[in-house]
């Protein structure tokens, strides 16, 4: 299917089901979608809390028990369907190149590398830290790299890195959103996992200035939105909010158990909160949440709810009504995440769209585009690669 193609169909089905991926049912105590479609709601309350883990975190697989309720949907799983890309095999580099590299960074990287593609122009490595990934690419395409990075420390320290191995590897202290002469033309801009608009800034300035070929792996697509998402590409029907643009990236690899049963007890608490700041104002909208120190969470409910108030300049209530509300946290927590698995069926064909606007915005540009999949999700859900070259 052709990415313009793809785009249209993607966008009418998102902006067609709103009602299912808009509303975030920790806040929304109860979304429209559960009056207008009560027997999915009755399958949602019916499934077991090992059933409820499993469709959070498989898309696809929450996708395809929406679609029996919503049959509208059956085809949004093929739009989000992308191809793995083609790999040419790394030389061979030796132990020491990605010694300072933690594990599943050195594997995205590489795996970045493979599935590039040489453009035999001078590479700019957009928001590189400490430039392991131009260090690479220098390494295997034997081209000049610059690496542009706002912290100097960290331009510093790949400096030094690039210089143990005597390789043409420069690097620049800029900032990304404001700097003036990069990205140059003639330049192959590569970039793994800058976020927001820091990857728009990339692609848009990049296209001015005749950058001949990107190859751009997108993250955190939320940042640099202030109220509604600005789609580079033109004619698009679904609207996104900071908050509908963050949803395509909550997909996080698989947490340890430890940490699962921490993010558990901290959605409860504060639903457990929430529920009592709702009856101790009289309010029953939402009010969004300071972050809240991870302290908080070390002692039990009550010591929890009593910092909690003092800080909402809530009255402080005794151990017999907390322990009545943390219930209430409990139990909401518990449907939160059956009603969630609605919205998270949405996450990848979010993405999706998000990469797509970058996509079409190229080839409306003039450069020939692919977009596929450059590494497993186990090694990072952000692993969307767009791949353009200038015709």
């Amino acid at each position: 299917m052709r990415l313009l193609e793809r785009q249209q169909a993607l966008d009418s089905v998102l902006a067609e089901s709103r009602n299912f991926w808009h509303p975030q049912p920790f806040r929304d105590v109860r979304p429209d979608w559960c009056e207008t479609h009560p027997a999915l709601l009755e399958a949602l309350n019916a499934l077991s809390d090992e059933e409820v883990v499993r469709l959070n975190d498989d898309g696809l697989a929450a996708l395809d028990l929406i679609a029996r309720y919503q049959p509208d949907l059956a085809d949004l799983a093929a739009l989000a369907a992308l191809p793995e890309r083609s790999r040419v095999p790394l030389l061979a580099h030796g132990p020491h190149w990605c010694r300072d590299i933690p594990g599943r960074k050195r594997e995205q990287i590489e795996a970045f590398a493979t599935t590039a593609r040489q453009a035999s122009a001078p590479v700019i490595d957009w928001c590189g830290g400490k430039g392991h990934l131009g260090r690479l690419l220098a390494l295997q395409w034997q081209t000049p790299v610059s690496t542009l990075e706002i912290d100097a420390t960290l331009c510093a320290e790949g400096a030094q890195l690039a210089a143990r191995r005597n390789l043409p590897q420069e690097f620049v202290v800029a900032d990304a959103l404001t700097a003036t002469e990069w990205p140059c033309g003639g330049q192959h801009a590569v970039a793994l996992h800058a976020c927001g608009n820091l990857h728009r800034r990339l692609i848009s300035r990049g296209v001015a200035q005749g950058v001949v070929q990107f190859d751009v792996a997108p993250c955190c697509y939320h940042r640099g939105v202030d109220i509604v998402y600005q789609p580079l590409s033109a004619g698009l029907s679904t609207v996104l909010t900071r908050d509908d643009t963050r949803l395509a990236v909550t997909e996080t690899v698989t947490a340890s158990p430890r940490l699962a049963r921490q993010r558990d007890k901290e959605m409860a608490w504060k639903l457990g909160f929430d529920a009592y700041r709702r009856e101790a104002s009289g309010l029953q909208a939402y009010k969004t949440f300071k972050p809240v120190p991870a302290a908080w969470f070390r002692e039990g409910f009550e010591t929890f709810l009593a910092l909690m108030a003092g800080r909402e300049g809530l009255p402080v209530i005794g151990a017999r009504s907390a322990a009545d509300f943390e219930r209430q946290g409990w139990q909401r927590q518990r449907e939160v995440m059956r009603l969630s698995i609605v919205r998270h069926a949405f996450r990848r064909p979010m993405e999706i769209w998000l990469a797509l606007d970058l996509a079409a915005f190229l080839e409306a540009h003039a450069y020939r585009v692919e977009l596929g999949v450059f590494c497993a999700r186990h090694l990072t859900p952000r692993n969307l690669l767009i791949s353009a070259r200038r015709v």
